[in-house]
């Protein structure tokens, strides 16, 4: 059974075929990284565990792109520079550049250890606001008798996200739903397009993270809660994780 920990933010430890990934690591501790919007430094919650013990045996990373919350300097120093780790094309020279020695960009498909990854677009905002947050990449996770996963990371919905749900039809969905806004665009997905989600893919299980832990967040997940719940979304489809629980995640093919 596949098992899903999330971290702080978009940090995820994912079991899988008996393997374990860490995903987007962010270790700074609290407060030592700016603020966003000056309401406080980041990040605003600590980490549920040290980063050595998140670490613990971690035999993949993916590093989905290169803003601070999803790979700070503390994680470039203490992750371990000999592990396979897979970014975004055009990411690999700067992940090298801190020592890192099997970068491994997902153009496309990446088949590591009966586990596959495959590269899916996102869009950090729309619009003008896409120049500043550059480019992103989300990303199916599959592998036998478990679940197929669609990681969409820093992205809103938009078209490109709805035919991949459409065409993949995940039975597993995480997307970032803490409505962050940069000058005031929307730049993750915010409670009304989780609730959109959930309904573009009524079969499939819908995890928010990425909740709580920056100041330019404007939905918290007691927001999102209330939110899902008065639009009808079971919350047995929109799981709301707390830092530092751990989800297990049964195939319905299994």
């Amino acid at each position: 059974m596949m098992k899903l920990q999330l971290l702080r933010n978009a940090t995820l430890k994912l079991e899988i075929q008996d393997r374990i990934v860490l995903i987007d690591p962010f270790f700074a501790p609290k407060g030592s990284r700016p603020s966003f919007t000056g309401r406080a430094p980041n990040p605003l919650a600590e980490l549920p565990a040290s980063p050595e013990e998140i670490l613990e045996g971690v035999e993949l990373v993916i590093v989905s792109h290169l803003h601070a919350d999803h790979f700070d300097p503390v994680a470039q120093s203490l992750v371990p520079k000999h592990l396979p780790l897979i970014c975004r094309p055009g990411d690999e020279d700067k992940i090298l550049s801190h020592g890192f020695s099997d970068v491994m960009p997902l153009a496309k498909i990446i088949d590591w250890n009966g586990i596959r990854l495959q590269r899916r677009e996102g869009s950090h905002g729309l619009g003008p606001v896409v120049k500043k947050m550059g480019s992103v990449m989300g990303f199916s996770i599959t592998a036998r008798n478990e679940p197929a996963v669609y990681w969409a990371g820093d992205t809103v919905l938009y078209p490109a996200v709805e035919t991949i749900i459409a065409d993949t039809k995940p039975e597993i969905i995480i997307i970032h739903a803490c409505g962050a806004r940069w000058d005031g665009d929307l730049i993750t997905m915010d409670a009304a397009e989780a609730v959109a989600t959930c309904r573009l893919a009524p079969d499939a299980v819908v995890i928010a993270t990425h909740m709580d832990s920056l100041d330019h967040a404007t939905v918290s997940r007691d927001e999102l809660r209330r939110h899902s719940t008065e639009h009808g979304i079971s919350p047995q489809q929109l799981l709301i994780p707390l830092d530092g629980e751990t989800l297990q995640l049964k195939s319905r093919q299994a």
